[in-house]
């Protein structure tokens, strides 16, 4: 049996892997909120395992093992989250929490009855791809808010679940996965972008306005 300890570490390589490729080990204690010591531990463990590929002071990227089980432990997260938003009516600022707790114990059978049940979903509440059971994924490169110029228009599509603060601030604000949006203005010097959704505009900051995720339009679509 794999432990929970295990199959966290994965999870978090592999989102980590998403935006580096190659994962330091001070990356992924920070990720972990643990020492750097008990990182070094658990890497040697895994790469026992043949779960990571791990060089000294080059930094670990997970095998096509550990690939295939970090994907299953994401694909049990964020069916768990969209059952816990739409079936039992959870906020999307509350549900992380929840199916981090149950990711690891829920069978590949109940997992089966949450995706029938709830049609056979692609994204979660927040917009993230849900991993098929084959364990591939469909996620399409989108842009981050704060990376967008005035005048760009286009759906939000995906906003990052790690902060329970922002998901609240940003859903009063409707700053939520396919909301239509625009930026207004992008002050210089990394200040704060003006957005648009729908009829009202909000002024963010550049650090929040990284955390949404944009499907863009064409320039010529009107």
């Amino acid at each position: 049996m794999i432990s929970e300890a295990v199959q966290d570490y994965l999870k978090t390589i592999y989102k980590l892997q998403e935006d580096t490729g190659v994962v330091s080990t001070s990356a992924l204690a920070e990720a972990m909120e643990v020492a750097a010591a008990s990182v070094t531990g658990m890497v040697k463990k895994l790469a026992s395992l043949k779960l990571v590929r791990h060089h000294p002071y080059q930094g670990v990227v997970l095998s096509k093992a550990g690939e295939k089980m970090a994907l299953e432990v994401i694909r049990h997260h964020r069916l768990l989250e969209l059952y816990l938003a739409e079936a039992l009516g959870y906020s999307w600022d509350k549900v992380h929490e929840e199916a981090e707790r149950l990711e690891h114990v829920i069978s590949e059978e109940f997992e089966e009855k949450i995706f029938e049940a709830l049609g056979r979903p692609t994204r979660d509440p927040h917009g993230d791809p849900i991993p098929a059971k084959d364990g591939t994924v469909v996620a399409a490169e989108h842009d981050r808010l704060s990376d967008l110029e005035p005048g760009a228009t286009g759906v939000i599509r995906q906003v990052s679940d790690s902060d329970a603060e922002v998901l609240r601030y940003l859903g009063t604000r409707g700053l939520v996965p396919n909301a239509p949006v625009e930026v207004l203005e992008k002050a210089p010097f990394n200040g704060p972008v003006t957005v648009k959704t729908r009829e009202t505009s909000h002024v963010l900051g550049r650090d929040l306005a990284q955390h949404i995720r944009v499907e863009t339009r064409p320039e010529d679509e009107t």
